[in-house]
């Protein structure tokens, strides 16, 4: 077998980087699990004992869910922007590893999913968290878990693309400011989208983040999520196609 149509070549890259993150693991879990928990203990206790039941459960409960996706979503963001770029440019990491028999989509497959693992550890820390809250109903919750990994892909693919492109750190707060932040608000990590405006709402509804939220929040209830398969699909397709964006920049970026 060629070395090219060798199968897993990105797990050296997903490997060396669980090596340098294991260094400080304890640390990178419990601050990913500080700023989702503040939100979802401070709004969810708080405003939520102000209002009447959403979507037949107490907010904190509805809001749990969204949480959950929303920390995914940052975690695989964060990892795909800020670590990769470090690696990519200011420490040279796969200029280093391009020197091996590794090519390029090895690195930047590597990248992604780590990037998706990284987001792993961080949904299912606040899924340990929420469990202990009283949050969550039955074992479905499990099947949370591989919705968290197809949400990390999305976001973790999507996020390559804008490393891809971007000349320094700063480039990523347009990212934060114009994508990350409105999307979190219009896709039902909060409220339902219903609440939105028509157009709105159905714009919400395409988003990946709701994908993942209408697959989680159902799951964390004990219940079926509905059109699963056609959120599953969304989000691999958007894993996808934004993974094959991304590895197309990142190819003329560095071969400029």
């Amino acid at each position: 077998m060629s070395p090219g149509s060798q199968p897993f070549r990105w797990f050296p890259v997903w490997q060396r980087n669980f090596l340098v993150w294991r260094k400080l693991a304890l640390p990178s879990i419990l601050g990913n699990l500080a700023d989702p928990l503040i939100y979802m203990l401070g709004l969810g206790y708080g405003l939520g004992a102000m209002l009447p039941t959403v979507e037949g459960q107490p907010y904190v409960g509805f809001l749990a869910a969204g949480t959950v996706c929303a920390s995914t979503m940052n975690a695989a963001t964060f990892e795909a922007l800020y670590s990769s770029f470090s690696r990519m440019h200011v420490q040279k990491t796969w200029d280093a590893i391009l020197n091996t028999p590794l090519g390029l989509t090895d690195v930047v497959a590597g990248e992604l999913f780590w990037a998706a693992t990284k987001s792993l550890f961080s949904g299912a820390a606040i899924l340990v968290v929420i469990t202990a809250l009283g949050l969550t109903h039955g074992a479905m919750l499990l099947w949370a878990l591989p919705a968290i990994v197809l949400t990390g892909l999305a976001f973790a693919a999507l996020g390559l693309i804008w490393n891809a492109l971007a000349p320094s750190y700063d480039f990523f707060m347009y990212y934060f400011t114009l994508f990350i932040t409105p999307m979190t608000l219009i896709s039902g990590v909060f409220f339902p989208t219903e609440q939105l405006p028509g157009w709105l709402a159905t714009i919400g509804q395409l988003l990946p983040l709701a994908q993942g939220v209408a697959l989680v929040r159902p799951l964390l209830a004990g219940q079926v999520p509905d059109n699963a398969l056609i959120h599953i699909m969304v989000l691999l397709a958007t894993a996808g196609v934004a993974f094959a964006i991304a590895l197309h920049l990142t190819r003329r970026r560095l071969l400029k």
